[in-house]
């Protein structure tokens, strides 16, 4: 006789358990037939009782899924005892039906294995549910990737658990160099000492002071450099933990148009006054300058007094000189363009520089070949002569400058190299800052002036002291319509 006779064999209580469980509960002999079906396996497969008890296993089993089930068994048949694994079951409409599965050895009272119980929990609820985690998961991660701003997520701690990829072109840390890390890393002192005392004294008083309101701050790149950026923060409690996201967006270029707004405004108030002056100063200084020289025409040529006249009048030049490059700096003309041909340019304002008696022992060599472009010879003849000059002086008058012109996507590159002692970090920050200078005689005004006419041209200029020692001013220009 079969140790298996039907669900009515087995005592009361046992019976009524199985049939009140939500989880479907079945039997099979050692020969994989189901011998027990309970209520919760009909409403989950569509079988009743009666037309699965009898049947092989196999009934609830996937074609493609056989092999594995059958390994399964003979598993729990060798004495094994199966712990919640996923498989995959088929109803009897044929719907395939996600399910975990505990399988136990049934033995006699003997010990012999002769089955097995399958307790299976129905997973689609589950699965779905896990579906729509994942899809709002990939959605929410799809708006945070494409987002432009920089977007980074903390946790009450400071913490960093998200940092998308503005985040990453912003800052320059890839995001796993700072997940898990603290926020603060990505602030400039005296901020970052002073962050988490922020969030802990938030956590405690609830006092908004940055959230939902948003400010300007200052952040730290992973190369040290700062910049400006507008923060804006929002909380979120995620399975009641509090979480903080910031959305970051870069002020650098607001802030660069600004700081130029203003300086194109002090460079009208500038060009205001710088007329203002060479309409009054300029026209009663060449009246004093002539009336000194009829003066100094009355003197003996090697007196005292004739070569104080001769100090006075190259002192009224100097000033008269220095009305000039105010007024060219702060009304610089518009540059009226024209076909030249960069190194006669530069060859030919070389040659003029060289003509200063201090300057003789200075050469100048022109390598490369730029091709012609449009621009305005006497603008850039202005630009290049103080360039040769400063390099002149910092060689002390005796020494070799030279001179690169070249194309480059689309741009004239023309670099002027010495090999003089090079400019202090410090000084090099504010070189094209007006009226500022180290020479003891001097306005102040070349390098600026040469910028303003540079950038007139929709070029740029900059300077650079190479690790080897000496300066390069490197000054590009766009090709134009020739």
């Amino acid at each position: 006789m079969s140790p298996f006779r039907s669900a009515d064999a087995a005592p009361g209580v046992l019976s009524a358990v199985l049939e009140a469980s939500d989880d479907s509960i079945l039997v099979v002999d050692s020969t994989g037939c189901v011998r027990s079906w309970n209520h919760a396996a009909e409403r989950l497969l569509g079988f009743a009782a009666s037309e699965a008890v009898g049947q092989e296993v196999g009934l609830i089993v996937p074609r493609d899924q056989r092999d594995a089930f059958a390994a399964l068994l003979d598993r729990v048949r060798s004495g094994d005892r199966i712990d919640a694994i996923e498989i995959v079951t088929s109803a009897k409409d044929g719907r395939r039906i996600d399910v975990s599965l505990t399988a136990s050895p049934v033995r006699d009272s003997s010990g012999a294995i002769i089955g097995a119980t399958l307790i299976g929990r129905d997973l689609t609820a589950r699965k779905r549910a896990d579906a729509a985690l994942l899809a709002s998961d990939l959605r929410w991660r799809s708006v945070i990737d494409s987002a432009v701003d920089a977007i980074v997520v903390i946790d009450g701690q400071g913490r960093i658990e998200a940092f998308n990829p503005a985040a990453v072109r912003l800052f320059g840390y890839s995001e796993a160099e700072l997940i898990g890390h603290n926020v603060n890393e990505l602030m400039p002192s005296p901020y970052r000492e002073e962050h988490d005392g922020y969030i802990g004294r938030y956590l405690s008083t609830h006092e908004r002071r940055i959230i939902g309101i948003g400010r300007e701050v200052t952040a730290k790149r992973k190369d040290g450099s700062t910049f400006p950026v507008h923060l804006s923060v929002g909380e979120m409690n995620v399975g009641g933990t509090r979480k903080f996201t910031g959305i970051l967006h870069d002020l650098t270029t607001r802030v660069r148009m600004e700081e130029q707004l203003r300086e194109q405004t002090s460079l009208v108030r500038l060009g205001e006054m710088a007329a203002v002056l060479a309409h009054e100063i300029k026209n009663p200084l060449a009246g004093v300058r002539g009336a000194i020289q009829v003066i100094g025409t009355r003197l003996p040529a090697d007196s005292r007094d004739a070569l104080m006249i001769r100090e006075i009048i190259a002192r009224i030049d100097a000033l008269n000189e220095l009305m000039k490059d105010l007024l060219l700096f702060a009304r610089p003309p518009q540059p009226r363009p024209a076909p030249i041909d960069v190194a006669a340019l530069i060859a030919t304002t070389a040659g003029l520089v060289k003509s200063d008696p201090a300057l003789r022992e200075v050469q100048v060599t022109v390598e490369g070949a730029a091709p012609t472009i449009a621009a305005d010879a006497d603008l850039l003849t202005i630009v290049f002569e103080n360039l040769f000059v400063n390099a002149a002086h910092a060689l002390n008058g005796r020494g070799a400058i030279r001179v690169s012109a070249d194309i480059r996507d689309g741009v004239c590159l023309i670099e002027v190299h010495d090999a003089g002692p090079g400019i202090a970090p410090d000084v090099r920050e504010k070189i094209f800052t007006p009226f500022f200078t180290t020479k003891a005689r001097g306005s102040g005004l070349g390098l600026p002036t040469a910028k303003r006419l540079v950038e007139a041209h929709g070029g740029t200029i900059g300077i650079d002291c190479p690790p080897g020692g000496g300066t390069t001013v490197t000054v590009r220009l766009p090709v134009g319509r020739v």
